[in-house]
């Protein structure tokens, strides 16, 4: 129902960072919930992280923790992940999620996906 758009994925140095965006193309009531999934070549696709939209509650996977930060713009229903410290296994296309669930447990909306690469 609702389109995600993505921005910000590219190439980057390992130690470096980057800045993902994810906004809905058109006008949306909040979600319950938005998040990032990342899949690399023969690998499933996961969870990353994710925030509640009420209190910003955060979730992130242990392989990004302390590196990764996600954050919302509720005025927008826009999330970020900010992204510190890359390491070549961060590669992967990264897909931004919504739940707009009444009490979320459901990835309703898909971003596109867009190409992280981090060289060595």
């Amino acid at each position: 129902q609702v389109q995600l758009v993505e921005s910000g994925g590219g190439l980057v140095q390992a130690g470096g960072s980057l800045r993902l965006s994810c906004a809905p193309s058109g006008g949306t009531i909040s979600p319950y919930a938005m998040g990032w999934f990342r899949q690399a070549p023969g690998k499933e696709r996961d969870v990353v992280a994710s925030i509640s939209w009420s209190r910003g509650s955060t979730y992130y996977a242990d392989s990004v923790k302390g590196r990764f930060t996600i954050s919302r713009d509720r005025a927008k229903n826009t999330v970020y992940l900010q992204m510190n410290s890359l390491k070549p296994e961060d590669t992967a296309v990264y897909y931004c999620v919504a739940d707009h669930s009444y009490r979320g447990g459901s990835w309703d909306s898909w971003g596109q996906g867009t190409q992280v690469t981090v060289s060595s």
